[in-house]
């Protein structure tokens, strides 16, 4: 049972795990840990994680780092991973540490607080612990306990009634070990009513080393607040990511989220957004390039529990050699949530027979004034395309890399930046070429 492991190394390692974190982070640790032990990590047995094996990915024996021992070297100096001419304050996490030695300052506005949510835990006690584990329930999800019971550290942001953050930010996760290495990290961002802001999360694996990370996000929205949240993992493929998204809206409130994968090796994303004022607007999209044995596998719920709210949800995977895509989305109307528009779609292309695609949109409708539509499609490149780009003298490969292209770009273009949409649209197009996916500029490349 590979369960008892974690719960063993639990107990013997909990005042340690306790003494490098917070009070507000240690207070859910027990009512976590037996959770865990009631439910285990998700078997293939559970509708929801049927095409991935997570307990599997455990099995390795991995390190971690407890006792918060410190990489010696600054990122701001050999990881330069911002977008060219996008205005970012950059941020890092390393494994699963904020890095705190150098940080950006200017132009932060008035009230903002950004950084370890470790530290804010211990500074602002009260007003972490009032968000902290509120919307991630580990009741329900054994990755999500189990994060929780070993989680020290991870990134906080908050941003008070009516500030307009102008411009975006930008969180690096950094993997660096020299052995075979487990992070486990949170993310915690609030935002008041009328707040705005833009966050890019970019996932990168830097050593050639098997690596497993635990991510949860929590995510509050107040009214009328607009959030753009833009995820990219360019890891390698001995990564592991198994990232779950929690997000909370009020009224009128406008979020929209944009998951790209474009390197990995095992990837599980859970979202679960929850539509909870009138007129609230969510916008969730995603695109998946996998090839050789990885796998993709991204899961949605989206609970409209309001009247007068909209979803729009579109999710391409492009799948070549052996790689393996899964989605699983699910939208639910509850009773009384008329004027509802919802909107599922999912369309894949498996370039080989040996691709496999696993797709499952779903709709539950509890009302009965509504709009709403799901659909799925899995296929091939369209060959009569393919033959008229190749009679117009453009290269097999070329031409294929075009229409791969062209199947991917309308994700894309719902980013609501323009310096990264560009740049996006030239990272996809490197993948397709067969060339390195991590971004230009990067020491480790």
């Amino acid at each position: 049972m590979i369960e008892q492991q974690y719960i063993d190394l639990f107990r013997q390692y909990r005042e340690i795990i306790d003494k490098h974190s917070s009070e507000v982070l240690n207070a859910l640790r027990d009512q976590a840990m037996n959770d865990f032990r009631c439910s285990g990590f998700p078997t293939q047995q559970v509708e929801e994680y049927k095409y991935t094996d997570i307990g599997k990915q455990f099995e390795p024996d991995f390190g971690l780092n407890l006792n918060r021992l410190p990489i010696p070297v600054n990122p701001y100096e050999v990881f330069h991973c911002d977008v060219p001419n996008l205005s970012t304050h950059l941020y890092f996490v390393e494994n699963d540490s904020f890095y705190d030695k150098a940080l950006p300052k200017a132009g932060i506005p008035e009230g903002v607080l950004v950084g370890s949510l470790k530290t804010f835990s211990q500074t602002h006690p009260e007003l972490v612990s009032n968000y902290y584990g509120k919307l991630a329930d580990t009741s329900k999800d054994g990755t999500v306990a189990f994060n929780t019971a070993f989680v020290q550290d991870g990134f906080f942001m908050y941003i008070p009634k009516n500030v307009v953050w102008e411009y975006p930010v930008q969180l690096v996760n950094i993997l660096r070990a020299d052995v075979d290495f487990m992070v486990n990290r949170r993310i915690l961002i609030v935002l008041e009513d009328n707040a705005q802001l833009k966050l890019l999360i970019c996932d990168h694996a830097m050593d050639n080393r098997n690596f497993l990370s635990t991510q949860v996000v929590e995510i509050f929205a107040g009214e009328n607040v607009v959030f753009d949240l833009y995820e990219l993992e360019a890891n390698h493929d001995k990564t592991t990511r198994i990232n779950s998204v929690y997000v909370s809206q009020q009224t009128g409130s406008n979020v929209l989220i944009n998951g790209i994968t474009l390197n990995n090796g095992v990837t599980r994303n859970n979202y679960h957004v929850g539509l909870y004022g009138r007129n609230a607007e969510t916008h969730l999209y995603g695109m998946a390039i996998a090839d050789e044995e990885q796998k993709i596998d991204n899961f949605s719920f989206i609970d409209h529990a309001v009247p007068d709210c909209t979803s729009n949800e579109l999710y391409k995977y492009v799948l070549d050699d052996q790689a393996t895509g899964a989605f699983c989305g699910k939208i639910l109307v509850r009773k009384g949530s008329q004027k509802t528009r919802a909107y599922q779609s999912n369309k894949n292309i498996c370039m080989t027979r040996e691709a496999k695609m696993f797709t499952k949109p779903q709709l539950e409708i509890y009302a009965d004034d509504v709009k709403c539509s799901h659909g799925a499609t899995v296929g091939q490149l369209n060959d009569d395309a393919l033959f008229y780009l190749r009679s117009r003298g453009i290269p097999e490969n070329e031409a294929r890399m075009l229409l791969m292209f062209a199947f991917v770009s309308d994700v894309i273009d719902h980013v609501r930046l323009e310096v990264l949409e560009e740049r996006l649209h030239r990272l996809v197009e490197k993948r397709f070429r067969g060339e390195i996916g991590k971004c230009e500029g990067c020491a480790s490349c």
